[in-house]
């Protein structure tokens, strides 16, 4: 079935990038429709709304070595990261009640939230599950996934202590993202560079650059929310401050309109308010803005790494992406 197996030695094989990124997707199709009876209907419904596996892909890009080849353990780890990126969208759309996922209804609408919740945290157990089922487990140990966890998970609680918080700072806010988005992105290009089996210094490169990438992802799905129709976004849109979510557009129109302000904290202000503010402080400029300096940062890593053109290229490819020029 894979003929792009290239066998190095008794104990180990490496595989090329197209097929890897199958085998990650048939890993995940695989543990979402055969897992135990008793879940299975619900697992199999989030099927029907697979994202782009932009985390995983990332894992198997930063995996690729000088020849381009992926050693196999990194797409058991790509997979474990884009079902634990699945459990935290099963989540999200518990507490933000959303009715849609990437154009297909949530298993929270469908099944109910106390379902969705389980759901959810059984998907987090699997990934974790087969992030430490791996093969010579040992020799990546500095991969702490449940550190990440940690992260992601802090960085959602701050965020629901945060909503309605007209006094958001700029500096708070991106504390907020970063473990609320980046972190995640952060766990797939350290794993990748793990199994590309570059130095050290090289690695803590591919770290800040999936946290810059994260930063970026975010950033531009904050301006989606005022920009897209929910055609557009396969999900809910225009609906980030009605779920107490502020982000930078809006924090940014909030610090330059004192009376917006004063009545956002007291009448309340309809969304096509809160729209005109943004666009009057070109609050959807001056978040590209700072989308911007991570990309300059992200492409100043990208050229201080030892890549193949082939693999740049990848790179490059996922960083517009993220900022949507791509």
């Amino acid at each position: 079935m894979i003929n792009d197996i290239i066998k190095l030695d008794e104990n180990l094989e490496v595989i090329k990038f197209d097929e890897a990124i199958e085998l990650v997707k048939l890993e995940v199709d695989k543990t979402l429709s055969k897992s135990p009876l008793i879940i299975r209907e619900y697992t199999k419904h989030l099927m029907n709304s697979r994202g782009k596996f932009i985390r995983a892909i990332s894992v198997i890009i930063c995996a690729g070595d000088q020849e381009d080849k992926i050693h196999p353990n990194a797409i058991k780890m790509a997979a474990a990261i884009e079902i634990l990126h699945l459990a935290t969208l099963v989540h999200d759309d518990i507490i933000d009640n959303a009715d849609l996922r990437r154009g297909d209804v949530t298993l929270q609408k469908k099944f109910g939230k106390k379902t969705a919740v389980i759901c959810g945290d059984y998907l987090l157990s699997v990934a974790l599950r087969m992030a430490t089922s791996i093969k010579n487990k040992k020799d990546y140990i500095d991969l702490m996934l449940p550190d990440y966890v940690g992260r992601v998970c802090l960085g959602e609680l701050n965020q629901h202590i945060n909503n309605h918080n007209l006094n958001l700072s700029i500096y708070r806010y991106l504390k907020i993202i970063s473990g609320k988005t980046a972190a995640l992105f952060e766990a797939s290009y350290f794993a990748g560079a793990i199994f590309s089996g570059c130095s050290e210094a090289e690695t803590k490169k591919y770290k800040q650059l999936g946290y810059f990438i994260g930063m970026i992802f975010q950033l531009t799905d904050d301006c989606i929310d005022f920009e897209n129709t929910i055609e557009d976004a396969y999900k809910p849109v225009q609906s980030d401050y009605e779920q107490g979510v502020i982000t930078l557009p809006l924090i940014h129109a909030f610090e330059q309109l004192g009376e917006f302000k004063a009545k956002a904290e007291g009448s309340g202000v309809t969304r096509a308010e809160i729209n005109a503010a943004v666009k009057k402080t070109d609050g959807i400029s001056f978040t590209r803005m700072v989308v911007k300096k991570y990309y300059n940062k992200s492409m100043r890593i990208i050229n201080q790494l030892e890549l193949t053109d082939y693999k740049k290229a990848q790179l490059i490819s996922v960083l517009d992406k993220a900022s949507r020029l791509a």
